[in-house]
């Protein structure tokens, strides 16, 4: 997701030192080549080591050629689609079905408003996206005006909640101040034009720091704007935090400790968008951006009561993010409303050449969508009152077949080639440290969370065992189930999932959208205090990503499960 580390541009090195651009670059590379061809003379990397182990010892003497230094985001030459047959056949199945005109991007206005505008900053805050870009639009309220409202929340509730790597008031201001000028100019940007929102610290922007939540990176600073902040800022949002991540983009846990769930900060907000998840349920950024691997997008939207769409793998740009698994990274809105989410969507979508995963598909959202028209299934964990509800509004949901099971090792695999440079630095691999003592009274210990150094250490060391036969195997069997699923989807567009499905969907590729369907006790040990929605997943066929918004959407304007606020204010 990211490019490599201390390469081009004017970025900083995992240490901090500032690196050039061009010969400089160069000169950086033909360094890192002469270290590495040294190093290879003197030593065998862990991975060969163990191939040599397992071929019962050392061979006949070979001269060996130094590999070219990786860092965390340069891709694999092979690439993941997410369409069984391939993207080119997608490309023309697409082609046929849009009339020629797949790579449209349709304008989505957000219909004007309408009465007083609220008074109080609280009320306004906690306006969707889509409202507060028709205030906006109509200058009944200002971008400065606005920004001002989130920085104060989330300088009030980060302490508490933990949302926030950095808060860039700076930049804040000066974006917000040129939305306002643009728009005293007549030029709109379009629904997102002044909306403050935060993006999930796994991302690089130009002058701040970019930790993935761990204390080894607190002082990073990568030197450039990742794809979705630069989609953004072209769209008009203004940019007004690095959110939190749990460290190396897992659990809620980093290294200034546990992100909060706003409707109860006895609990993690869940993992690991769980800054975007916190801050926007706590209505201190209008929306956040995350990113999913296994769950990341869904898990904190389920537990913070919010709207996210988790799109159809390849459909937005992960460049200038971590790289966790190339064939599973995703990366997608966490808001207020279904509505917000297609908004934001229509923004960040399409290809780009520097993340080879990436296409662009017909992206179509309906706010007035006729149900009956959808072909929508349920698994036999779904929530009755949603399908139900459906049904009421003219859907004719229908039991869905028995869906596919399978895993394949591409995450333990990928993960740890993507932080082979970080483990294995020189192509040695580090011993693990001993385990820290426990802190007085227990806790987790160590700034680094989960079991510090040598726990993160070891869960980037299980992909280096795996043969390189057995992870060609198990993806070829990751097919079969991408087949499989197919299979089950024939004759539905989508279906309600209670469980989210998120093992088998981030596998094949899947759209999901999280949507509240109740509000009460989800956990009983939990005193009635904290009661908090309630919610569901709509599973999408492949690239429904607009089918999937628009059929939760139609259920949310029929509902008000996603309008209830968490009760932070007493803690500010």
């Amino acid at each position: 997701m990211n490019r490599r580390l201390g390469m081009a541009g004017t970025g900083k090195t995992e240490r901090g030192e500032r690196t050039g651009s061009g010969l400089a670059g160069m000169e950086r590379r033909r360094f890192l080549t002469l270290a590495a061809a040294a190093a290879a003379t003197t030593t065998m990397s862990g991975g060969a080591a163990l191939a040599q182990e397992r071929r019962g010892g050392p061979g006949p003497q070979q001269a060996q050629v130094p590999p070219i230094p990786l860092g965390n985001g340069e891709p694999p030459a092979m690439q993941f689609q997410a369409y069984p047959g391939g993207t080119g056949s997608l490309m023309e199945k697409l082609w046929r079905e849009n009339g020629g005109s797949p790579f449209e991007r349709r304008v989505i206005e957000p219909e004007p408003w309408s009465g007083p505008v609220p008074t109080s900053a609280e009320d306004i805050a906690f306006l969707p996206v889509h409202r507060l870009s028709a205030l906006i639009r109509d200058r009944r309220i200002s971008s400065v005006d606005l920004t001002d409202i989130y920085l104060e929340r989330l300088k009030r509730y980060d302490p508490i909640l933990l949302c926030a790597v950095t808060i860039l008031e700076g930049r804040a201001r000066e974006e917000a101040q040129q939305a306002d000028r643009d728009l005293a100019a007549g030029e709109w940007r379009g629904p997102l034009h002044g909306i403050p929102y935060g993006v999930k610290d796994l991302f690089s922007v130009a002058g701040a720091r970019t930790t993935w939540g761990s204390g080894d990176f607190e002082d990073r600073v990568i030197d450039e704007d990742a794809a979705v902040v630069i989609r953004l800022r072209e769209a008009g949002a203004v940019l007004i935090a690095k959110l939190a991540t749990g460290e190396f983009a897992r659990g809620d846990n980093w290294y200034r400790g546990q992100t909060k769930n706003p409707w109860n900060t006895d609990q993690g907000s869940s993992g690991s968008s769980a800054g975007p998840a916190s801050a926007t349920a706590a209505a201190c950024v209008a929306f956040g951006i995350g990113t999913e691997t296994q769950g990341s997008i869904v898990s904190p939207a389920r537990r913070c009561g919010l709207s996210a769409l988790r799109p159809t793998f390849g459909r937005v740009s992960r460049y200038g993010g971590m790289v966790l698994s190339w064939s599973m990274d995703k990366v997608g809105p966490l808001c207020r409303t279904v509505e917000d989410c297609a908004l934001v969507f229509n923004s960040i979508h399409g290809a780009d050449e520097r993340d080879p995963a990436t296409l662009t598909a017909p992206f179509g959202f309906e706010r007035h969508l006729d149900l009956g028209a959808m072909s929508i299934g349920y698994t036999e964990d779904a929530p009755e009152a949603l399908v139900a509800k459906l049904r009421q509004l003219g859907a004719d949901p229908k039991p869905m077949a028995e869906l596919p099971n399978g895993r394949s090792n591409a995450l333990n695999v990928e993960s740890a080639a993507a932080f082979d440079y970080h483990i294995a630095p020189g192509g040695v691999l580090e011993p693990l440290p001993d385990p820290p003592d426990p802190p007085e009274g227990g806790g987790r210990g160590g700034r680094g969370g989960r079991g510090g150094r040598g726990g993160r250490r070891g869960r980037f060391r299980r992909g280096r065992e795996v043969l390189a036969m057995d992870y060609v195997q198990s993806q070829r069997r990751r097919l079969l189930v991408m087949q499989e699923m197919a299979e089950a989807m024939q004759g539905f567009d989508m279906f309600v999932s209670g469980s989210g499905e998120v093992g088998l969907t981030n596998q094949t590729g899947h759209p999901a959208v999280v949507v509240p369907y109740d509000f009460g006790d989800s956990n009983l040990e939990r005193p009635p205090e904290h009661e908090q929605p309630i919610c569901a997943t709509i599973i999408g066929d492949l690239f429904k990503d607009d089918a999937i918004l628009s059929v939760a959407h139609a259920y949310q304007t029929a509902t008000e499960w996603h309008t209830r606020r968490p009760p932070i204010a007493p803690l500010g």
